[in-house]
């Protein structure tokens, strides 16, 4: 696939025109406020968090002279709108997850989550100090964006679920809501895969419209109220092992920036993966142990099925290696993730394996 074959096919073309008559940044006795659309219904567990972490931490750092206007999904955009609100420069700034926008280039799955992939730390290391950041930063110009991660879920969950799982067959025909290429995953699975938004999740699976989704874990989905339709919640799964969230901003915008407020964006959507992150994971404990009294039934995967998705994961991620872009993208990320996990694996995951057989839990 050739990176321009991409920009004619994109939903790019058709909103470029309507950058002639939007609204103009704005600006207050030398201050200015950037519009962020947003992916997530206010009020969301973890992720609508982010977004309103950054923006507070954006203008407690400027001192109020650069803030950020958020907006849910429907107040500017739809949930799945806002890249192409901020290619064209209808909104400045978006808060979302980029493997919503696979289908504008497929190496935009890498930051956010591929199948098999990065935990937290590692998808951090290789974005700083393995040359992703540089990697986005390509990849946005070609949309006239530039790239910020701006929060992390961590793992995500295997999803909720009428019925157990027992076998990689029982996926054929489920209608499952899981975006990105762990969609794909399941797609070849023979699973009739949506991209459902967030906000219309809960409807969806309770009218049945839905068999099964994951969602994020165990402190977002109990907020959402999934326990309440489904009791079947597998907790590990294999699409997103540590899922990154994106502030990007319209790149002219960003270029008119003076370059304390660049580097305030830039070091706010950093403190905001790590506070998000912290409390996602100080939470989903106490989270599980709530939905599990609520006689949601916690199970894993089994091994057969794992297989089954190792297998159609790896299908998956092939097929958009002609691509020369997603191509480096991919090997500067498979790279990384080789590197970190050479000394995870022998330090903290050995460590916590120890933890565990001496003191248990």
């Amino acid at each position: 696939m050739d990176r321009r074959s991409f920009l004619k096919t994109s939903a790019l073309g058709g909103t470029a025109a309507a950058a002639t008559t939007l609204a103009a940044p704005a600006y207050a006795q030398g201050n200015r406020t950037l519009t962020m659309v947003t992916s997530w219904p206010r009020g969301f567990a973890v992720l609508d968090d982010a977004a309103s972490y950054m923006a507070q931490m954006v203008g407690e750092m400027s001192g109020g002279s650069l803030t950020i206007d958020k907006k849910a999904p429907g107040e500017l955009v739809g949930a799945l709108e806002v890249f192409d609100a901020v290619t064209s420069g209808q909104a400045d700034m978006y808060h979302s997850a980029d493997y919503y926008f696979g289908g504008q280039h497929p190496a935009y799955s890498y930051f956010t989550a591929v199948p098999f992939g990065g935990t937290a730390q590692e998808v951090t290391n290789w974005y700083y100090h393995g040359g992703g950041e540089q990697l986005h930063d390509e990849l946005g110009e070609i949309f006239n964006l530039k790239g910020l991660l701006a929060g992390n879920s961590g793992s995500q969950s295997g999803g909720w679920f009428r019925n157990e799982i027992k076998s990689a067959a029982d996926f054929n025909g489920l209608k499952f809501r899981m975006p990105g290429q762990g969609g794909e995953v399941l797609g070849k699975l023979g699973a009739s895969v949506q991209n459902i938004p967030g906000g219309e999740l809960y409807q969806a699976l309770s009218s049945g419209a839905l068999d099964g989704l994951e969602w994020v874990g165990p402190m977002a989905d109990e907020r959402a109220g999934f326990q309440e339709v489904a009791k079947v919640y597998y907790a590990a799964g294999f699409h997103e092992p540590g899922s990154a969230l994106s502030s990007s901003v319209n790149l002219d915008v960003w270029n008119e920036l003076s370059d304390q407020h660049k580097a305030i964006l830039r070091y706010a959507s950093m403190a905001t993966t790590y506070l998000q992150l912290s409390e996602t994971l100080a939470n989903n404990g106490a989270a599980l142990a709530r939905l599990q009294a609520q006689g949601v039934k916690v199970l894993q995967f089994s091994d057969d099925v794992w297989d089954a998705f190792g297998k159609a994961a790896a299908e998956v991620k092939d097929q958009y290696m002609d691509d020369e872009l997603y191509a480096r993208v991919r090997t500067s990320f498979e790279e990384s993730l080789a590197t970190s996990a050479s000394w995870i694996n022998k330090s903290d995951g050995y460590y916590v394996e120890q933890r565990v057989r001496v003191l248990g839990g």
